[in-house]
């Protein structure tokens, strides 16, 4: 089964975003997930190749850095906050949160990121998302945290309506074992890896544009330009 068949079982399972009830409020047979339940993680600790080896979470982005547009916007849904980076580590700790390595060597990629998150947090579940889009929705630990209680899924990823956005992700801590044990044996693929989990998709296709994320130094002109003012 590929990342395409998953996508498409994403895309007919599509969790209905929020209605009428906050996230943050106990619904009848629902699991309350509350802000403080949840750890976000910063995935910042990728090689940047397609940006020449640049540290893409400093690059510069309007008068802040991208990484700082990204802490600032998702802080104020989630109890506490990680950073994951591999270089640079001091520039990252500057920011006030940890900075955790891969437990892995030779930057093997978001899982490997999830790992050191899983096993530093101490909130039942771990929000993860990239620090190369410089857009984070404003309910995005909400819609994920609906998802996840109503389905009693071990994680809920995002679908923007085309695609899904696997390391838009809220996990259980439950799923460490399950990781370790995918790492073990060579998986480094975040959508294979949720295929051995109970996973739901929530869709986020009203906001589809805020998953524009910045992967080469066209996508970074371009982005920049069209979030002039912001």
């Amino acid at each position: 089964m590929g990342e395409g068949t998953l996508g498409r079982m994403a895309a007919r399972s599509g969790f209905s975003r929020c209605g009428i009830h906050p996230w943050f409020q106990p619904v009848q047979g629902r699991v309350l997930i509350s802000p403080q339940d949840i750890t976000a993680l910063v995935l910042a600790g990728g090689r940047g190749r397609r940006m020449g080896g640049r540290d893409k979470g400093l690059l510069p982005f309007g008068e802040d850095l991208l990484i700082e547009r990204v802490l600032d916007q998702v802080a104020p849904q989630v109890g506490q906050m990680l950073i994951s980076a591999n270089r640079n580590r001091e520039v990252h700790a500057a920011f006030g949160y940890p900075v955790l390595e891969d437990p892995l060597e030779d930057f093997q990629g978001p899982l490997a990121g999830i790992l050191a998150g899983l096993r530093y947090m101490d909130t039942p579940y771990l929000l993860t998302l990239p620090v190369d889009a410089p857009v984070v929705p404003a309910d995005l630990a909400g819609r994920l945290a609906t998802g996840i209680a109503d389905a009693s899924a071990d994680v809920a990823f995002a679908h923007d309506g085309a695609r899904l956005q696997p390391v838009y992700a809220l996990m259980h801590r439950r799923v460490l074992p399950a990781l370790e044990q995918a790492l073990g044996v060579g998986e480094r693929q975040v959508w294979r890896w949720y295929l051995t989990l109970d996973w739901i998709s929530v869709d986020f296709s009203d906001v589809s544009d805020q998953f524009r994320n910045i992967n080469t130094p066209a996508d970074y002109a371009s982005v920049a330009e069209s979030r002039k003012g912001d």
